[in-house]
């Protein structure tokens, strides 16, 4: 329940912060061309809490509904206006105001991703060195020639610090279907060149996880040893009375060496009774329990609800990648392009069906990785609202009526054709819009309840 309430305020904060952020966009650019702002709220529905400010009054709400937010400016489609005010309504505005105005809540989230990125990097990001810890047989990695040990030094001419600093630019290269060139310095302190062959990899395949998984290259990993993290209330695990710190020792008699024993354990023993081995404190214990049976990509599993204790990575491991201020800020735009390119790009795959829109997260999975960066620490919690400014980004520019990107539609037809749309065509453009939006909204909750049951 705790971890609920955690993910919960983390989830509010961070549609707190990005509304905040694409609304003062709207709200700073049109009144900085001159158009009269009513209201600038967070939240839709009830109001919980208001006041005004400024000189014209503008009146600031906080509302009950927190998934978005609006700014509602000077209009005569929504409301008389005083003729003594017509040339601040929003409506009597140039194509190019209106366009920029709409255009500056977008705006806004991506320029948030990159200030955000540019603190990151000029404070310094956390991770682990680039050094080769496994490679699997038969795949792609092996077949481009890397060895454990080898010490990445750059891809593609890009110096390489972290395991994790060009994994976007991997991601591009993966939707590109490129040779990727790595310059690395073999155990024996040799340079040497490998090659990531990505012309295989389709769409589908391209993950947070793809280097790892799909191309078969992994970085250090530590030994996962079989001790508890955390324990679900309710859960088998907890009704048998396993504790965090627990370390398992064994499963009916045979020895745990690591938590890919326990899982694989687990899962194979769905709905039959097992006893385990327990070290706590020094001392040994027995537990007996029935692993809940769940259905997991078609197959029956088994799940007794406990995660296993995070391991530690050594200092010598680890390392931390900081730049100067401007290489910093040039880091943190090209990041931030690229993110948007990608996401770009993965909604097209989508559309030609070459994607699964299954990867479509709503609230509920938004809210569960707020969490998770939230007790990570302050600068994962940045990173991942980083992350989520973008896609907002990216979702208010897709030329859909009702979003930023299909007011600039009709701005544009607009313009071709030298006067505005019909009342008619725009009313049904809005319906359309509203459709689909909730369609999306629907698809995101559906993927959300999946990945809970799952």
């Amino acid at each position: 329940m705790t971890a609920f309430f955690y993910s919960a305020a983390a989830f509010l904060v961070a549609i707190g912060v990005l509304v905040i952020v694409h609304e003062f966009g709207h709200y700073w650019v049109a009144r900085r061309l001159g158009v009269k702002v009513l209201r600038f709220s967070v939240g839709f529905g009830k109001p919980l809490w208001s006041r005004r400010f400024g000189a014209d009054q503008t009146e600031l709400v906080v509302a009950a509904l927190p998934l978005g937010g609006y700014v509602k400016m000077l209009d005569e489609n929504e409301g008389e206006v005083p003729p003594a005010e017509l040339n601040r309504a929003f409506n009597r505005q140039p194509l190019l105001k209106r366009g920029a105005v709409v255009l500056a809540g977008p705006a806004f989230n991506f320029l948030f991703a990159v200030v955000v990125y540019w603190v990151l990097f000029s404070v310094g990001i956390a991770g682990i060195k680039p050094i080769v810890g496994r490679v699997v047989a038969g795949s792609i990695a092996q077949k481009g020639g890397f060895r454990v040990g080898d010490d990445i030094l750059s891809i593609d001419g890009r110096p390489t610090l972290s395991w994790n600093q060009q994994r976007l630019f991997l991601f591009e290269k993966a939707l590109d279907r490129s040779r990727v060139r790595f310059k690395v310095r073999d155990p024996k302190g040799r340079i040497r060149t490998r090659i990531l062959d990505l012309s295989s990899i389709s769409a589908a395949q391209i993950s947070s996880g793809m280097l790892e998984t799909v191309t078969g290259l992994y970085g250090y990993v530590p030994k996962v040893t079989p001790v508890v993290g955390t324990v679900i209330a309710g859960s088998p695990a907890a009704k048998a009375g396993l504790r965090p710190g627990d370390r398992l020792v064994s499963i009916d008699g045979q020895p745990l060496s690591s938590w890919d024993d326990v899982v694989s354990t687990i899962r194979a023993s769905a709905g039959r009774r097992i006893h385990l081995a327990v070290e706590r404190g020094g001392r040994a214990i027995t537990v007996s329990l029935i692993p809940e049976a769940i259905v997991s990509d078609g197959q029956r599993i088994g799940r007794i609800g406990v995660s296993v204790r995070p391991p530690r990575i050594p200092p010598d491991m680890q390392v931390r990648v900081r730049l100067n201020p401007l290489s910093a800020l040039r880091q943190s735009v090209e990041d931030t392009w690229l993110m948007s390119a990608i996401t770009v790009r993965m909604l097209a795959k989508m559309v030609e069906l070459k994607v699964s829109t299954h990867s479509i997260s709503g609230p509920i999975t938004i809210a569960r990785y707020a969490g998770y960066t939230a007790r990570m620490g302050p600068g994962r919690f940045l990173m991942f609202l980083a992350v989520i400014s973008v896609s907002l980004g990216v979702l208010n520019l897709l030329p859909v009526p009702i979003l930023d990107g299909g007011h600039v539609l009709v701005y544009l037809i607009e313009a071709i054709k030298g006067g505005p749309l019909p009342e008619r065509a725009l009313y049904w453009g809005q319906q359309l819009g509203v459709l689909l939006l909730a369609a999306l909204m629907l698809l995101a909750f559906y993927n959300d309840f999946v990945r809970l049951l799952q």
